[in-house]
């Protein structure tokens, strides 16, 4: 059986992204375009409408390229869960309004049983010090959260 993934739109920029020269962020893309052609066959993916949405923002050559990685790839459900959810992971991490959509992020695989939530936002998502209250706001309301990583995370993992 298949795990589970969630992809956040990161994930897509990364892999939609023209080579940069910064070598973090090349590595980063590196990682990402070897776990997409390498360990993705391993996992069931998922998207939300929140990340078709980012993925449409910004300059229209870019998002057509981005789209491209979201062709065939589920997209899950917005419910009240979801939101309730989100409300309390945005309050818990103290996330400013205009980067609530980090929260949906979150709740979205939690609330959809998802194993996995690839990201490369490491201020709100990816971030050590928030861990804690992510799986104490999904767990306090009955919900197991999902593993948070980025791709390099998932590359050695070994076989799953």
């Amino acid at each position: 059986m298949k795990r589970s993934a969630y992809l956040e739109t990161t994930v897509i920029g990364y892999l939609a992204m023209r080579s940069n020269r910064d070598i973090r962020v090349a590595a980063n893309q590196l990682s990402t375009r070897e776990w997409w052609d390498i360990r993705r066959p391993e996992f069931d993916i998922f998207v939300s409408q929140f990340v078709i949405d980012e993925c449409d923002q910004g300059d229209p050559s870019a998002a057509s390229e981005r789209r491209i990685y979201l062709k065939n790839i589920p997209v899950l459900d917005m419910n009240d869960d979801v939101e309730a959810l989100a409300e309390v992971i945005s309050a818990e991490l103290q996330i400013p309004p205009k980067a609530r959509i980090d929260a949906f992020h979150i709740s979205m695989a939690a609330i959809h049983g998802i194993q996995f939530l690839l990201t490369w936002n490491c201020k709100h998502i990816a971030n050590p010090e928030n861990r804690p209250k992510i799986e104490r706001a999904c767990r306090d309301r009955g919900v197991e959260p999902p593993l948070i990583c980025t791709p390099f995370d998932l590359l050695e993992i070994g076989d799953v």
